[in-house]
């Protein structure tokens, strides 16, 4: 198994991701990506940090051992080497909805959401950030194939693609399920302090 299968095994397996995640952050000290959180399985982290690829910063209260070498399990690994942030947002359904703030673009529903395209394909819409929004059920079937003047509906807010700063905005007010609180310090360092 090479390393890119390596990897690509817990991107399509997030549950390895339940125990013991090390919080990965660039060589500046910020992570590598707010949307999803870059996150990487334990496993993965001490590969990193045996190959001299990352430094470890904080660790859990936690053991793993091998035959010969004990761990303590790494929580925050910065890269040893800086990564290019990505100027690109790549346009998945994850995105399409950190974008909308999980919200319906026609009512405001927070909520168990699917997606529309604005102009329907039935019409000539192509499947963009600029012609696709977040939608609640309930909307996406009263708008149907229908333009939304045909169905008297508004936007809330025009869709249009998003720039890899604004997602990283979005990124911080939803963050994932579990924070572990050795992440605090490098999540939010750049924030503006309250006075």
């Amino acid at each position: 198994m090479t390393d890119g299968d390596f990897r690509a095994q817990f991107v399509r397996d997030p549950a390895v991701l339940k125990y013991y995640p090390a919080l990965v952050l660039n060589a500046d000290y910020r992570p590598l990506s707010y949307y999803p959180l870059s996150l990487w399985p334990w496993q993965e982290a001490i590969k990193a940090a045996f190959l001299d690829r990352v430094q470890i910063v904080a660790e859990y209260n936690y053991m793993v051992r091998s035959q010969k070498v004990e761990f303590r399990v790494p929580s925050v690994v910065v890269l040893k080497e800086f990564v290019r942030p990505q100027k690109r947002v790549a346009f998945t359904r994850f995105n399409l909805f950190l974008r909308d703030e999980f919200c319906c673009q026609y009512c405001g529903f927070k909520g168990d959401l699917t997606f529309d395209h604005v102009l329907p394909r039935s019409q000539g819409g192509v499947t963009s950030w600029e012609n696709v929004v977040a939608a609640c059920s309930p909307c996406n079937l009263r708008k149907g194939s229908k333009t939304l003047r045909q169905v008297n509906m508004h936007l809330r807010r025009p869709p249009r693609q998003p720039s890899a700063e604004e997602m990283q905005v979005h990124g911080r007010r939803f963050p994932p399920n579990h924070l572990h609180e050795s992440w605090m310090d490098y999540l939010y360092w750049d924030a503006e302090l309250d006075v």
